[in-house]
């Protein structure tokens, strides 16, 4: 008997949690291009809502972002996850990553922050960036160049190794192909030459509001020195590692970072 209640309590509160909030698919304009996400609303009745907007990794997509709807529900945040154009093979913004570009996903964040800054439900003193992998260098970039706008910044397993990478691979100009491949995705030469005069430490304390950064220390893609690194140049920084992990979650390492954001937040 107490095992049935207790699972009834638990498909109430399953339900309860599905109620408490809605999704719909959102596109945003910025200049040619169009970038889809689905955003995830509280109701709770709040006419201003916070807004986390969730930036996913090298040839990633929205679905990453959803993992946070739930814990954001909860702490009465809207939450955004959307496709980066050219930024993966299966975006739906555009799935050509010959487009792909660390700046022009920096500049597409930029339009989304400001799309949100004009909704007459966003509490626009309460926009949160996330960013996983190149999805945390280009929120940290983003950080940096608009840092009235963004009130707090995560930044998980943040490949902010991207430039000293392919610095490294091609040392000189004239070694750069027209395409690259990487992990079978197609890069164009534009991708690369952006990447010389990039050195994203140097922007990093532009930023000078509460950032969390979350890192395995087993990551084989991007070093957690790194991290370490970030943690020691912004002014108020927290650095969160976790043991064994990789570049890329297990479920049980996302649930922990996922309750660490959540005492993040404000």
């Amino acid at each position: 008997m107490k095992k049935r209640l207790f699972m009834l309590c638990l498909s109430l509160m399953a339900l309860t949690s599905i109620e408490a909030q809605t999704q719909e698919e959102v596109w945003i304009q910025n200049g040619e291009r169009k970038i889809y996400g689905v955003l995830n609303r509280p109701t709770n009745g709040a006419k201003k809502q916070p807004v986390a907007i969730i930036s996913h990794g090298f040839n990633g997509t929205h679905h990453f972002g959803k993992d946070y709807f739930a814990m954001m529900a909860e702490k009465g945040y809207q939450c955004y996850t959307f496709d980066f154009p050219g930024g993966s093979v299966n975006s739906r913004s555009d799935n050509n990553t010959m487009n792909m570009s660390v700046k022009n996903e920096v500049d597409d964040l930029k339009a989304i922050v400001r799309y949100f800054k004009q909704q007459p439900d966003v509490d626009s003193k309460r926009i949160v960036l996330i960013g996983e992998s190149q999805g945390g260098l280009v929120s940290a970039l983003t950080a940096s160049e608009m840092p009235k706008d963004i009130s707090q910044l995560v930044l998980i397993y943040p490949a902010l190794c991207i430039p000293d990478n392919w610095n490294e691979r091609y040392p000189d100009v004239a070694m750069i192909p027209d395409t690259t491949r990487m992990w079978n995705v197609p890069l164009s030469r534009p991708f690369f030459l952006e990447l010389r005069d990039m050195n994203p430490y140097s922007e990093l304390p532009y930023y000078k509001k509460p950032v969390l950064i979350i890192h395995g220390d087993a990551d084989p893609v991007v070093p957690i020195a790194y991290s370490h690194r970030a943690a020691e140049t912004y002014k108020n920084a927290r650095l969160e590692v976790i043991e064994k992990a990789g570049h890329g979650f297990k479920p049980n390492e996302r649930a922990k970072a996922i309750e660490w954001i959540r005492g993040f937040l404000k």
